[in-house]
């Protein structure tokens, strides 16, 4: 299994428009954050997760080629905006409707955002299309399987998802944007061999993990290794993973792992 961190940060970004704060305007590559989206490839199965406002960019720069189906786990715009350049996918399936998994609350809001965009086919080629499904319990793929579980985000809940490549058994638990990990979930991810966990700052946040709540989190699931993902400019990478515990480290945007 391989896991391409496409983004790793907040609403805003990093840098953030009209500041001029030491994250900023560091030069360590790995405090430049575009928002948060992975990619994972499973026994060959290319999957997307959320669609940052980058998402081209991101594309190109990390060389994604194929994709078999999105999952969108909540209707944020830093995760939704970017699903009109899912388009060129649509292209390379052979015109057919993209499948795109999410809650209900998920749907709707891709629904209300590309109306143009409901169809078993692109109106035109070079057009994007959709199939809204909504994400079940378990999706059982002949590569594997993802489990999903509700994450609480503020007035809404978003989707935390389990991958096991059934080749190698590896698994991955990716757990973004969530103020809470509730016991089942807690107990899904249980040991998986890596967990991407939201840390969105040091100081508590209403919707979002804090670093010492996502640390805590961190050592109830136990993963193997840890990496905090959705990083505001309050975070200095170098200085502030210094103070992790052991097993624990932030992610950046480029960062890929081979389980």
């Amino acid at each position: 299994m391989e896991v391409i961190f496409l983004g790793t940060g907040t609403s805003q970004g990093v840098p953030m428009i009209a500041c001029g704060c030491a994250v900023c305007r560091s030069e360590d590559p790995r405090n430049r954050r575009t928002r948060t989206s992975i990619h994972v490839v499973m026994d060959g199965l290319h999957i997307q997760i959320d669609a940052a406002p980058e998402f081209r960019l991101q594309c190109l720069r990390e060389r994604i080629e194929a994709l078999d189906f999105f999952i969108l786990t909540h209707g944020h715009a830093d995760h939704i905006a970017g699903m009109d350049d899912l388009r060129r996918f649509c292209d390379l399936l052979g015109g057919n409707a993209l499948p795109v998994y999410s809650t209900t609350e998920g749907m709707s809001r891709v629904l209300a955002m590309y109306p143009y965009a409901m169809a078993e086919r692109p109106i035109a080629k070079g057009y994007a299309a959709f199939r809204l499904l909504e994400m079940p319990g378990t999706l059982d793929l002949p590569q594997g399987t993802i489990q999903s579980t509700l994450l609480p985000h503020g007035g809404i809940n978003t989707l935390g998802l389990v991958f096991t490549e059934r080749s190698s058994g590896r698994r991955f638990a990716y757990y973004t944007d969530c103020k809470s990990v509730p016991h089942g979930a807690v107990e899904l991810a249980r040991g998986v061999d890596a967990l991407a966990l939201d840390g969105l700052r040091p100081v508590p946040h209403p919707s979002h993990l804090s670093i010492a709540e996502a640390v805590e989190v961190a050592g109830e699931i136990r993963a193997k290794k840890t990496w905090l993902t959705h990083l505001t400019h309050a975070t200095d990478h170098g200085p502030a993973e210094a103070e992790l515990p052991p097993g624990v480290r932030f992610a950046f945007d480029g960062l890929r792992l081979s389980l």
